[in-house]
């Protein structure tokens, strides 16, 4: 019979115990989640605590708890919803426009020693140009609807994705694309199977930089052209009866959300596809 009280059995208690710690133990992406819900609490009351101790009128200054509160309300109000919805759609489109125009250009660029000594000065001088800068123009030429904010999106979405695919491009093995072409492999082929594939993590990472400009972009430009629809143009509208600045701070809010889902699902994908050109970096 075997004794429960023996070695044996102290050694196979202990070693359950150990199994169960460990599994107890946070994985890296469960602990950077809940270090940034930490720092987001820490905020949070800071902010409640300043807005409390400066003795300024909520009107003007609401407390953190009462745009936390604004801001449950509109997760159920079905006009604001609609502007969440128009933005989204707008995003969504500009930054598609700027990857396909990205990605394009960035390879003719890249690829091309006579298109990248002509084309870079160009793109290294309207890159600089703030996006919102062009507002009055594109109202005038087209108007306040959603040709505006794709513009306006695509444009300064589209520098980085450029500028990373042309640095993609250079990155490429020379070794391997000059070996394919001396085993008779097309232009295409060589760009499918070779250049594509290794530049594709840079590329990757300006379509990240490029979402969180387009959503800055995007809302600046539904308020400050007062479009029909979008989360800018709820801001505009709350703002601009008086008052109203938990509702301000709370439709700010949901945009800095909406960056927050987008960069997070972005990076897990960066992860799933590109995490090898990770590795090979920080070995």
């Amino acid at each position: 019979m075997i004794d429960p009280t023996g070695p044996a059995a102290a050694a196979r208690r202990a070693s359950g115990a150990g199994r169960t710690l460990s599994d107890l133990r946070l994985s890296p992406q469960v602990r950077k989640v809940g270090l940034g819900l930490l720092g987001g609490a820490v905020l949070f009351l800071l902010f409640e605590a300043f807005t409390r101790a400066a003795g300024v009128p909520e009107q003007y200054l609401p407390h953190a708890t009462g745009v936390a509160l604004r801001f449950a309300q509109l997760a159920v109000d079905p006009v604001f919803l609609a502007d969440v919805g128009a933005t989204l759609a707008a995003w969504a489109l500009g930054i598609a426009i700027a990857l396909a125009l990205g990605v394009a250009v960035g390879l003719w660029l890249g690829l091309s020693p006579t298109a990248h000594e002509i084309g870079l000065p160009l793109v290294n001088l309207l890159r600089p140009i703030p996006s919102v800068c062009i507002i009055p123009l594109a109202i005038l030429v087209i108007g306040q609807g959603l040709a505006m904010k794709l513009l306006l999106v695509s444009y300064a979405a589209l520098w980085p994705i450029l500028i990373n695919t042309i640095y993609g491009v250079h990155g490429a093995d020379p070794v391997a694309t000059d070996t394919a072409r001396c085993f008779g492999l097309p232009r295409s082929a060589v760009l499918r199977r070779i250049v594509l594939p290794q530049a594709a993590p840079m590329i990757f990472t300006g379509l990240k930089i490029s979402t969180s400009i387009g959503l800055v972009v995007l809302v600046s430009a539904e308020l400050l052209a007062a479009t029909s629809a979008g989360i800018g143009a709820y801001i505009f509208r709350v703002s601009s009866s008086g008052g109203n600045m938990d509702s301000v701070l709370a439709g700010a809010a949901y945009a800095g959300v909406l960056g927050v889902i987008a960069n997070a699902a972005l990076a897990a994908l960066d992860r799933r596809w590109f995490g090898w050109s990770r590795r090979e970096v920080r070995a």
